[in-house]
């Protein structure tokens, strides 16, 4: 998908002046600033659904309480947090691909995926993934084939959305955690599927 280069400069550097100006006037710490992002990027990142992908591609019955009740489900992992209290997983199958977009700002389940991504709060995401969904799937790299039926569904202030991938081939062996390994936060939003691991290099002769 196209972005604006300058868009996403200026939004960078307004962020920046905020973030100065916040820690000038000594309302923000900077230590603690840079723990909370430190959390959402490495300890509330997307590794955390992740995990709940995983778990519910080798436990079918975790699977079904996950497609019945999110919130339930997730929470049984301990994995509720800021901006996911409340949470519909849909799955992926060979039938229909779903895709996760806010078109009114940027509601993201923050504690299962981490901090959002640039493309997620851009406007051409949110005023396009309704109205064309697989030509912006397109543009991220994903050719959903014509009888695939994509559906789109809107996260708002009170309820957040998270795609269950399909699981992909070669991967029957793997274990819980390195499943987990291969689930990408795009996949979770649906601009993206999970890759099977990489074959390992023949030995060379």
């Amino acid at each position: 998908m196209a972005h604006s280069s300058h868009s996403e400069a200026d939004i960078a550097l307004r962020v920046k002046a905020i973030e100065s100006l916040l820690i000038e006037k000594g309302i923000v710490d900077p230590a603690t600033l840079d723990t909370i992002i430190d959390a959402y990027e490495s300890r509330i990142g997307p590794h955390n659904g992740a995990r709940i992908v995983a778990k519910a591609w080798v436990d079918t019955e975790y699977k079904q309480r996950l497609l019945v009740d999110g919130t339930s489900a997730i929470a049984e992992l301990g994995l509720t947090g800021f901006s996911s209290e409340h949470m519909v997983v849909v799955e992926n199958t060979p039938q229909v691909h779903n895709l996760i977009v806010c078109t009114l700002c940027s509601c993201y389940p923050w504690g299962i995926l981490g901090l959002p991504p640039t493309w997620y709060k851009s406007f051409a995401y949110r005023s396009r993934a309704v109205i064309e969904p697989r030509q912006v799937l397109k543009e991220f790299g994903l050719e959903i084939a014509d009888d695939v039926e994509i559906r789109v569904w809107d996260s708002n202030a009170d309820l957040r959305y998270l795609v269950l991938p399909e699981r992909p081939e070669g991967t029957e062996g793997m274990s819980e955690e390195s499943l987990a390994g291969l689930v990408t936060r795009n996949a979770m939003v649906g601009t993206a599927k999970v890759q099977p691991p990489e074959s390992p290099s023949p030995l060379a002769a």
